[in-house]
């Protein structure tokens, strides 16, 4: 059955404020809830602070106050919708678990993005980067068993395996290179557009995340750890951002905010496992069916088109969080070499690659890597989480 959100009517603006005790959720119980769930929320909390910070840019770039009234009308909304989404995250876990968490659905989600995706050119930017957040569950899994002693599977509940990928000191590329050339606004298709919104809404959140909690460690290497691949995020966010037209329009964009966050509402709505984060999703869905209609009276004003000109007559097949390994052991045997030059991929580490190594490196090795050593030092041997029927790959050892 298909389900159109321009057809379908939500819960009216006005009667979308709840009060303390309805913002009172209860987390999820980090002990017997399904990691997708929590992966789920991670994602959905990413997407809101996506569509809150794009809202503060267009009210600050538009000079008519009714707009920008409105605007903030919506904005108090979503932001009672991101406090929502990641108040359900549970207080008793770790920053780093957390952490981890955050990297399953960077692994998870993009894998499964890359395997829709249509466009040969984007789907290439998901594997590329898909393969380093990999390598960064790697990296996060054994710094979580050294300095918490403990073992990332209780994590990720044994559905995603935790390797090497592309190592992570092979992350650090000129800023140019991470440039990617954007879709054609014209002639993208509509499930395109929403794959880039997704994944990079995802990683700048992560960017967020990683650049706040790192100093909040004792531990050197943790410190350290968090800076490093907080940086990478950086470049992720580049990559992601840059495949989106520049050419769209503000109110464009607006739109797509919107029709994004009730795809992915709908999309979590049908996969939740947990009925009581089930009927959230279903109530944050009900109250996005309202924005994207206030979103398609600003465009048909201010754009001087229809909505159904730009937007899919139904919603594309739902968003589902579930175990890729197959496709990633495909991809660490055939592109684990990758890395960028302009805005395509190579093989060969090319004289800027290495000139910008040598500068960031000093000479030294980074804290993914010697988070490694430390802890084979410290616990006998690196972590892994080797599933069942592993690629013959699997048992080299790297460093």
């Amino acid at each position: 059955m298909t389900f159109n959100p321009l057809q379908e009517r939500g819960i009216p603006l006005d009667r979308q404020l709840r009060n303390w005790r309805e913002l009172n959720v209860t987390p999820i119980d980090p002990d017997r809830a399904d990691p997708y769930t929590r992966c789920r929320i991670i994602t959905m909390n990413g997407i809101e602070i996506e569509a809150i910070m794009f809202s503060h840019h267009l009210a600050r770039h538009h000079a008519d106050l009714e707009v920008r009234q409105r605007l903030a009308e919506v904005r108090y909304i979503e932001a009672q919708q991101q406090r929502t989404v990641n108040w359900l995250l549970p207080g008793l876990a770790s920053v780093l678990e957390t952490t981890i968490a955050y990297e399953q659905v960077a692994v998870d989600l993009t894998a499964w993005v890359a395997r829709m995706e249509p466009d040969p050119y984007l789907k290439q930017a998901y594997q590329f980067g898909v393969l380093e957040d990999f390598d960064h569950l790697y990296r996060y899994a054994n710094l979580y068993e050294m300095i918490e002693h403990r073992k990332a599977e209780k994590i990720v509940d044994r559905v995603t395996e935790v390797m090497p990928g592309r190592p992570t000191k092979m992350h650090h590329r000129h800023p140019a290179d991470n440039v990617r050339e954007h879709y054609n606004r014209e002639t993208a298709q509509a499930i395109s557009k929403l794959h880039a919104l997704t994944v990079m809404s995802a990683e700048q959140q992560t960017m967020n995340f990683y650049m706040n909690v790192g100093p909040t460690y004792m531990e050197p290497i943790a410190r350290q750890l968090y800076q490093e691949i907080g940086l990478i995020e950086e470049e992720h966010v580049t990559h992601y951002e840059s495949l989106v037209d520049p050419g769209e329009t503000w109110w464009e964009q607006l739109l797509n905010h919107e029709y994004n966050e009730c795809y992915l509402y709908h999309s979590f709505m049908e996969t939740e496992s947990d009925p009581k984060v089930k009927t959230i999703w279903e109530l944050h869905l009900n109250m996005e069916l309202e924005h994207l209609r206030i979103a398609a009276e600003l465009f048909r004003r201010h754009d001087g088109r229809d909505p159904e000109q730009l937007l899919a007559p139904a919603l594309p097949k739902p968003v589902t969080f579930e175990p890729n390994k197959d496709y990633l052991r495909e991809l660490i045997a055939t592109q684990i070499d990758y890395t960028t030059l302009g805005t395509g991929y190579v093989q060969e580490a090319h004289e800027r690659f290495q000139r910008w190594q040598e500068q960031l490196m000093g000479g030294e090795e980074p804290p993914s890597e010697r988070v490694i050593d430390e802890n084979r030092a410290k616990s006998g041997d690196e972590y892994r989480l080797e599933l069942e029927g592993a690629h013959p790959l699997y048992s080299l050892r790297t460093h």
